[in-house]
């Protein structure tokens, strides 16, 4: 049993297929399967001690962006990708797995196209309103399709895609309470606000949050992801606005939260900051947690804006735009519903509708319908 992987280099398109992999994992144990042999195929590992981890084995494949404005790097970028194609059909000729998973994003499309040449099985999973081009394209012949929103519906084949939700790991899809405050260093009688700009941060946002902390360390306890390559900056802007704060200490700066701390961060949290990615509007929601959602500008990025949107209908979030984005509204935003517990109740009703925690088996049960019959 061989299962292929493949997904473009974000955690939005990795961490997903890991929590496949795990409920994969848990399905064979209990029906007592034959343990299959798993690949991932991108233009980067992203992460490579999870697929250390998962037993997962690597096979690079080169992959160019293609951009849908103009820019000389495109031409250089086609032949990138040509040439992973070619080696994605060789590859794949060698290894011929009976099912492809595919997350989307553009280091994904060499495999995608591969595995159509060679008519070899395939699921797709789309996480965002508007599935991106390369889901697009696969979605046309895949066997099976798992959509996050009812609104993606429209761009693949009735028959063949269902409301799924997003998979999310296990690690981090319940929050963890015990010993948080002590791992984190956080005050027990404090409230705590969770604020993540994305798996690589968001300057923006960031900004926001630091010109914001004097008053916010007021009332609150802080627990920011900058992003790794915004930490040196920061840590040079924090002596000078915290100054005068008596409250310095409350402020918890990560460049990444670990899985651990992560969950832990959860457990604790009474209210979350946070961009618009797919996954992590799931993990709140399966979290139970109010937010306070800032999707970068449609103009940059049409998904997550229709993300944010989608989700905030709901009333589980508000949504602000960046365009708009100061401190004082940010102060203002936090402060009118931590104020409020009534407020916080039914944000908090609203998330646990929103989230599909069976995400990760329905798309794992798919895969093994597939395979099984394959091998048959």
């Amino acid at each position: 049993m061989k299962i292929l992987l493949t997904g473009g280099g974000s955690g939005g398109h990795f961490y997903p297929l890991i929590a496949i992999v795990e409920e994969l994992n848990a399905i064979i144990d209990e029906r007592r399967l034959v343990t299959p042999k798993y690949y991932y195929m991108s233009d980067d590992p992203f992460d490579e001690k999870t697929l250390f981890e998962y037993n997962i084995e690597f096979k690079m494949i080169p992959a160019g962006k293609q951009r849908v404005y103009f820019s000389p790097k495109n031409l250089p970028d086609m032949f990138k990708t040509a040439w992973g194609t070619l080696l994605a059909i060789w590859k794949l000729f060698l290894l011929f797995p009976d099912v492809v998973i595919c997350k989307g994003g553009y280091g994904s499309f060499p495999t995608v196209l591969a595995a159509w040449i060679l008519r070899i099985p395939m699921i797709v999973h789309e996480s965002d309103s508007v599935p991106g081009r390369v889901n697009q394209f696969a979605g046309k012949f895949a066997k099976r399709v798992g959509i996050a929103y009812e609104e993606a519906a429209g761009y693949f084949p009735p028959k063949n895609t269902a409301l799924v939700g997003i998979p999310i790991r296990r690690e981090v899809a319940k929050p963890v309470r015990e010993r948080a405050y002590e791992y984190l260093k956080l005050e027990r009688d404090v409230p705590v606000i969770l604020i993540v700009g994305g798996s690589q941060g968001s300057v923006m946002i960031n900004n926001v949050v630091i010109d914001a902390l004097p008053e916010l360390l007021k009332k609150y306890q802080i627990i920011h992801q900058v992003g790794v390559t915004n930490v040196a900056d920061i840590k040079m802007t924090l002596p000078i606005v915290l100054a005068k704060s008596e409250n310095a200490e409350r402020y918890k700066m990560f460049g990444f939260l670990s899985a651990v701390a992560l969950s832990m961060s959860a457990g604790v949290a009474k209210l979350v900051v946070t961009r618009a990615g797919s996954t992590f509007i799931f993990e709140i929601a399966d979290w139970g947690l109010p937010s306070i959602v800032i999707p970068i500008p449609e103009k940059i990025s049409r998904d997550q804006h229709r993300n944010a949107y989608n989700y905030a209908r709901t009333g589980a979030a508000t949504l602000l735009e960046q365009a708009n984005l100061t401190s004082h509204i940010l102060i203002s935003e936090i402060d009118r519903i931590m104020g409020n517990p009534e407020i916080q109740s039914k944000m908090s009703e609203h998330a646990r509708a929103f989230a599909r925690p069976d995400a990760a088996r329905k798309m794992a049960e798919a895969i093994l319908d597939i395979v099984l019959s394959h091998e048959k």
